[in-house]
């Protein structure tokens, strides 16, 4: 049985509940308020929505969960549940559907907001499990900043001239690394959550796994160690790719990461409609799972499991037990980790050497995605909830495990918990990599 919520509580849940719920509402501002409403419109990739569609569905999502399920009110806009139905409607066919124009949808998504924000003060946060906590809107929040991210690729798609700018990362590599990688000690640990109350279901429940020793690089791989690979002949040499990655290098003439190109004896890439050398020592980004396994097997290495990346980012060997991130169970601030957007790009690799892990591993939380091994299944106990649609309809071989976030995610939707899933071909996405190898036998 559920303990009720103190009157104190209460109050500290919904106030986090609106700040997380009014930033993403501002982020979302930023990315739909930059371009014109031809730009709203228009469909940047067949691999994305046009940002319109975003930015109604966000609010469609909000009305359906927090209006209609929370509250238990009358649908506001019922006739357009089926246009911003991700299940129903493929991106690269929604520009094509009678999409809510620019401003009908800002307006649309604001009064749901203003709605919204009444059905929280007027809600007792106990009893039902989707408002105990205030799960929903912290559910809701996740959503909103995960569009967010997905509408930021977009932007990071689209031709044309700069829309968002923002300050580099600050150059945080005062303490430097001092071993490439670090060894975790073999034995038990706690994965997963039972008690984060905004985890979502494939986080939970808490389990133990057992983790042979292994080491794990103490930063992502960097655009200079894959500068190397693909030096030494990477992207033509067959013996290192699975032979799916093989075949679809070979179709699509694929020679780097994604928006790489060389041009007078230089490799430069193209980030948010800025054209610049490519840094060396920055993680390595854009690169699909395929990518990041061959550049592994050219290194003699492995990309880790997906239990082997959370009980580097999580396990504390001098207590035992499993933290909420890295650095302990504080939510992540500046000084930790490179999240929420503040930045259009990953820090220097061995930044933020006060978000290392106690065995010394730096940068598992944000700057990039980090693909794992791992195909994206349940764990043991795995309940749907509160719809089978986020989760469970994506388990299987056909998706990889990205875990850590990256530089485009907010704190809301980052957890040392938190998992994140994609198709082994994607390269759009915010993603790098660091690698494994297994501790030779005592």
């Amino acid at each position: 049985m559920t303990v009720p919520e103190t009157p104190h509580e209460e109050a500290s849940l919904r106030s986090r509940a609106v700040a997380a719920l009014t930033t993403a509402r501002e982020r979302t501002a930023l990315l739909t308020s930059c371009v014109d409403d031809g730009e709203l419109t228009a469909q940047h990739s067949p691999l994305m929505s046009p940002l319109v569609w975003d930015l109604a569905h966000i609010g469609n999502q909000e009305e359906q969960w927090l209006w209609r399920a929370v509250a238990g009110r009358e649908a506001l806009r019922p006739e357009i549940d089926p246009l911003y139905d991700a299940f129903r409607h493929p991106r690269a066919s929604r520009p094509s559907l009678p999409l809510l124009a620019p401003a009908e949808a800002r307006a649309y998504a604001a009064e749901v907001r203003d709605r919204v924000l009444g059905v929280l003060d007027a809600t007792r946060l106990e009893a039902d499990p989707l408002v105990e906590s205030a799960f929903a809107f912290g559910m809701i929040a996740q959503h909103e900043q995960q569009h967010d991210e997905t509408m930021l690729i977009t932007h990071q798609l689209r031709e044309g001239p700069v829309a968002l700018t923002a300050p580099p990362p600050p150059v945080t590599v005062t303490d430097p690394l001092t071993a490439s990688e670090v060894l975790v000690p073999g034995g038990p640990f706690t994965m997963g959550t039972s008690d984060e109350p905004w985890a979502l279901d494939n986080e939970r429940p808490a389990h133990t796994r057992i983790v042979p020793a292994f080491f794990i690089d103490t930063a992502p791989v960097t655009n200079g160690a894959y500068l190397a690979f693909m030096a030494d002949g990477g992207y033509h040499d067959e013996r290192w790719w699975l032979p799916e990655g093989w075949a679809r290098i070979r179709e699509h003439g694929i020679e780097a990461p994604l928006f790489w190109r060389r041009e007078g004896g230089q490799w430069l890439r193209r980030r948010f409609g800025v054209t610049e050398p490519v840094p060396g020592n920055e993680p390595v980004l854009h690169v699909s799972w395929y990518e990041a396994d061959a550049y592994a097997r050219w290194a003699g290495r492995r990309l880790p499991t997906e239990a082997e990346w959370e009980k580097a980012a999580r396990h504390d060997p001098a207590s035992g037990r499993s933290r909420r991130y890295p650095w302990g169970d504080a939510d992540p601030g500046p000084v930790h980790a490179n999240l929420g957007q503040r930045h259009l790009g990953p820090a220097p690799a061995g930044s933020y050497p006060e978000g290392a892990s106690p065995l010394g591993v730096r940068q598992l939380i944000g700057d990039v995605w980090e693909w794992t091994a791992s195909d994206f299944l349940p764990y043991p106990g795995f309940r749907a909830f509160p719809y089978k649609e986020y989760s469970e309809v994506f388990f299987g071989p056909a998706h990889k495990v990205l875990r850590g976030g990256s530089f485009a995610v907010d704190p809301v939707a980052c957890r040392g918990t938190f998992r994140n899933w994609d198709l082994p071909v994607r390269r759009q996405i915010f993603s790098g990599f660091r690698t494994a190898r297994n501790a030779e036998p005592a």
